[in-house]
């Protein structure tokens, strides 16, 4: 397969492709965020980098040949804890770029297969806009089925679609997986949480402690917990907010993931990326 993966991040399309041993002869990465880049090129040094989707119509891509779109525009726009601009909003709107792009393959490569993602707090009025723009109706799914980590998203593909309701409208037809019943408590290092699930990962609101707890970082954390960031207590009176290896986990991916990464840029790419075995079951209906 040739891929062209747009607001690519961390590259967590590239890896499920890999942990499903589909083949991928060209992978094509717009990425503009410095350490995202590197996390990609790390593990996969032979993603081909094209830089600014704005410049879209520069870049040297054999189009006819591609195979399959990821996108998983920006939700700054449209999730509920944004401005709420929506659709139209100065980051939101990228979305409208991503549409030009899939027109324009589609008209050479009228079988080119699709993913676009974002956030299930979005107004119904913009997953309409979306929805048509698309030509599908998205699937909901959220990754609290497969991690410890409450993150509803949509999806929009038409690698598995059926026809429904009084109009026949096509809707992207990917069943919910199965549920693991990962507890949050599993998954963390040390200490222990009073909630099952974490609240969704994102990087304004996950932030790492390793050293002892002063007065002010304890009044700190307290502050934050009211705004959903999960605290874990630790047996020796203080508490923490969850680390590398535990924001790995909620996103699905190895503890080791992002070793090359600091705290600050982890959170940053695991807060605004996709969950990996969430994107491998969608993709598992390729085969199919």
């Amino acid at each position: 397969m040739n891929v062209l993966s747009l607001f690519n991040g961390m590259g967590t399309l590239r890896q499920a492709f890999h942990d499903m041993n589909i083949k991928i002869d060209k992978y094509y990465s717009s990425e503009i965020k410095p350490y995202a880049i590197e996390l990609q090129q790390y593990h996969f040094p032979d993603v081909i980098q094209v830089g600014d989707i704005n410049n879209w119509k520069e870049w040297n891509i054999d189009w006819k040949n591609i195979d399959f779109i990821g996108s998983g525009s920006p939700c700054q726009d449209l999730s509920s804890s944004g401005k709420r601009n929506g659709i139209n909003g100065d980051k939101s709107s990228l979305f409208y770029v991503f549409i030009d792009i899939l027109e324009h393959v589609k008209k050479l490569n009228p079988n080119v297969l699709f993913l676009q993602e974002n956030v299930a707090s979005a107004r119904k009025q913009d997953i309409g806009v979306m929805s048509r723009a698309l030509g599908l109706y998205p699937c909901r799914i959220n990754s609290s089925l497969v991690t410890a980590q409450l993150r509803d998203r949509y999806y929009w593909t038409n690698i598995k679609t059926k026809q429904d309701g009084m109009f026949s409208d096509i809707k992207t037809d990917i069943p919910q997986p199965e549920d693991k019943k990962i507890n949050f408590n599993q998954i963390i290092t040390s200490g222990f949480s009073k909630r099952e699930k974490s609240k969704c990962l994102i990087k304004r609101r996950s932030f790492c402690y390793k050293d002892e707890f002063s007065d002010n970082a304890q009044r700190f954390l307290r502050t934050r917990e009211k705004f959903g960031v999960i605290v874990i207590h630790l047996k020796d009176g203080t508490m923490r907010t969850v680390n590398k290896t535990e924001m790995c986990r909620l996103q699905g991916f190895p503890d080791n993931y992002c070793d090359i990464l600091n705290e600050d840029k982890t959170q940053s790419l695991l807060g605004d990326g996709w969950t990996l075995p969430i994107i491998i079951h969608i993709l598992s209906y390729i085969k199919k």
